[in-house]
Protein backbone atom coordinates (compact mmCIF):
# COMPACT_ATOMS: atom_id res chain seq x y z
CA UNK A 1 0.00 0.00 0.00
CA UNK A 2 2.96 2.40 0.88
CA UNK A 3 4.72 1.78 -2.62
CA UNK A 4 1.89 2.36 -4.35
CA UNK A 5 1.03 5.61 -2.59
CA UNK A 6 4.81 6.88 -3.28
CA UNK A 7 4.46 5.55 -7.00
CA UNK A 8 0.91 8.03 -7.10
CA UNK A 9 2.54 10.93 -5.21
CA UNK A 10 5.16 10.83 -7.66
CA UNK A 11 3.17 10.80 -10.78
CA UNK A 12 1.35 13.52 -9.83
CA UNK A 13 4.61 16.04 -9.52
CA UNK A 14 5.88 14.96 -12.37
CA UNK A 15 2.21 15.79 -14.20
CA UNK A 16 2.65 19.37 -12.00
CA UNK A 17 6.05 19.71 -13.53
CA UNK A 18 4.66 19.28 -17.37
CA UNK A 19 2.12 21.84 -16.28
CA UNK A 20 4.45 24.43 -15.41
CA UNK A 21 6.72 23.16 -18.46
CA UNK A 22 4.00 23.24 -21.03
CA UNK A 23 3.08 26.92 -19.35
CA UNK A 24 6.33 27.95 -20.60
CA UNK A 25 5.70 27.28 -24.32
CA UNK A 26 8.01 24.01 -23.78
CA UNK A 27 5.53 21.98 -25.19
CA UNK A 28 7.67 18.65 -26.43
CA UNK A 29 9.90 18.98 -23.42
CA UNK A 30 6.38 18.80 -21.69
CA UNK A 31 5.06 15.97 -22.85
CA UNK A 32 8.21 14.16 -22.17
CA UNK A 33 7.64 15.06 -18.50
CA UNK A 34 4.15 13.73 -18.63
CA UNK A 35 4.52 10.36 -20.26
CA UNK A 36 7.88 9.92 -17.83
CA UNK A 37 5.37 10.68 -15.20
CA UNK A 38 2.52 8.48 -15.97
CA UNK A 39 4.58 4.67 -15.69
CA UNK A 40 4.59 4.62 -12.19
CA UNK A 41 0.78 4.87 -12.27
CA UNK A 42 0.38 2.85 -14.90
CA UNK A 43 3.33 -0.01 -13.13
CA UNK A 44 1.04 0.35 -9.99
CA UNK A 45 -2.30 -0.37 -11.80
CA UNK A 46 -1.06 -3.44 -13.70
CA UNK A 47 -0.04 -5.03 -10.13
CA UNK A 48 3.54 -5.46 -10.91
CA UNK A 49 4.47 -2.69 -7.98
CA UNK A 50 2.45 -5.46 -5.69
CA UNK A 51 4.56 -8.04 -7.12
CA UNK A 52 8.15 -6.39 -7.02
CA UNK A 53 7.03 -5.68 -3.50
CA UNK A 54 6.04 -9.13 -2.77
CA UNK A 55 9.29 -10.50 -4.06
CA UNK A 56 11.53 -7.87 -2.01
CA UNK A 57 10.15 -8.40 1.27
CA UNK A 58 9.58 -12.21 1.15
CA UNK A 59 12.43 -14.16 2.31
CA UNK A 60 11.99 -17.33 0.66
CA UNK A 61 12.51 -15.30 -2.28
CA UNK A 62 16.05 -14.10 -1.03
CA UNK A 63 16.77 -18.12 0.13
CA UNK A 64 15.47 -18.98 -3.36
CA UNK A 65 18.46 -16.25 -4.64
CA UNK A 66 20.76 -17.64 -2.64
CA UNK A 67 20.53 -20.87 -3.29
CA UNK A 68 20.83 -19.86 -6.97
CA UNK A 69 23.86 -18.38 -6.73
CA UNK A 70 25.29 -20.96 -4.97
CA UNK A 71 24.34 -23.79 -7.12
CA UNK A 72 26.20 -21.37 -10.20
CA UNK A 73 29.53 -21.02 -7.96
CA UNK A 74 29.64 -24.63 -7.46
CA UNK A 75 28.99 -25.30 -11.18
CA UNK A 76 31.30 -22.94 -12.40
CA UNK A 77 33.87 -23.43 -9.51
CA UNK A 78 34.14 -27.33 -11.09
CA UNK A 79 34.32 -26.37 -14.37
CA UNK A 80 37.55 -24.41 -13.85
CA UNK A 81 39.18 -26.70 -11.62
CA UNK A 82 38.32 -29.60 -14.46
CA UNK A 83 39.61 -27.47 -16.98
CA UNK A 84 43.04 -27.18 -14.54
CA UNK A 85 43.69 -31.01 -13.81
CA UNK A 86 45.83 -32.90 -16.05
CA UNK A 87 43.87 -36.02 -15.49
CA UNK A 88 40.39 -34.41 -15.22
CA UNK A 89 37.33 -36.60 -17.01
CA UNK A 90 36.93 -33.61 -19.25
CA UNK A 91 39.03 -32.01 -21.88
CA UNK A 92 42.74 -33.38 -21.25
CA UNK A 93 45.07 -30.20 -20.40
CA UNK A 94 47.53 -30.65 -23.75
CA UNK A 95 46.26 -32.02 -26.85
CA UNK A 96 47.58 -35.83 -27.18
CA UNK A 97 50.48 -35.71 -30.31
CA UNK A 98 49.01 -37.07 -33.22
CA UNK A 99 50.76 -40.73 -34.41
CA UNK A 100 52.75 -38.94 -36.71
CA UNK A 101 54.38 -36.70 -34.91
CA UNK A 102 56.34 -35.90 -32.20
CA UNK A 103 56.31 -33.87 -29.10
CA UNK A 104 58.44 -31.81 -29.50
CA UNK A 105 58.34 -30.60 -32.71
CA UNK A 106 58.73 -27.40 -33.66
CA UNK A 107 57.60 -24.61 -36.65
CA UNK A 108 59.58 -25.62 -40.08
CA UNK A 109 61.28 -22.36 -40.19
CA UNK A 110 62.41 -22.30 -36.60
CA UNK A 111 65.96 -21.32 -35.60
CA UNK A 112 68.61 -23.80 -35.23
CA UNK A 113 68.56 -22.82 -31.07
CA UNK A 114 65.10 -23.78 -30.60
CA UNK A 115 65.31 -26.95 -32.31
CA UNK A 116 67.79 -28.35 -29.65
CA UNK A 117 70.51 -29.22 -31.75
CA UNK A 118 72.94 -26.95 -30.58
CA UNK A 119 76.52 -27.93 -31.20
CA UNK A 120 78.84 -28.94 -28.10
CA UNK A 121 80.96 -26.72 -27.03
CA UNK A 122 85.00 -27.64 -28.36
CA UNK A 123 87.58 -28.30 -26.24
CA UNK A 124 90.01 -26.02 -27.91
CA UNK A 125 87.70 -22.91 -27.13
CA UNK A 126 86.88 -21.88 -23.50
CA UNK A 127 83.37 -21.61 -22.45
CA UNK A 128 81.63 -18.37 -23.60
CA UNK A 129 82.35 -15.52 -21.55
CA UNK A 130 80.03 -12.64 -21.28
CA UNK A 131 82.42 -10.17 -23.24
CA UNK A 132 81.91 -12.96 -26.66
CA UNK A 133 78.13 -12.12 -26.37
CA UNK A 134 78.66 -9.20 -26.43
CA UNK A 135 81.11 -8.44 -29.29
CA UNK A 136 78.63 -10.56 -31.00
CA UNK A 137 75.83 -7.95 -30.65
CA UNK A 138 78.33 -5.14 -31.29
CA UNK A 139 79.13 -6.42 -34.42
CA UNK A 140 75.39 -6.78 -35.44
CA UNK A 141 74.45 -2.91 -34.45
CA UNK A 142 77.83 -1.78 -36.39
CA UNK A 143 76.78 -3.67 -39.43
CA UNK A 144 73.36 -2.25 -39.01
CA UNK A 145 74.92 1.73 -38.58
CA UNK A 146 73.74 1.78 -35.00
Amino acid sequence: MLAETICSAVSAAGLGIAVVTAYRRRFLAAARIAAYSLVPVGLVMTGVVEWLTGIVFNPTVWIGFGLLGLSWLILFTTRAVERRSPGGSGKPAKKQVKAGGSADAVAPAASKPSLGTAAPPRSDRPSATPEDDFSDIEAILKKHGI
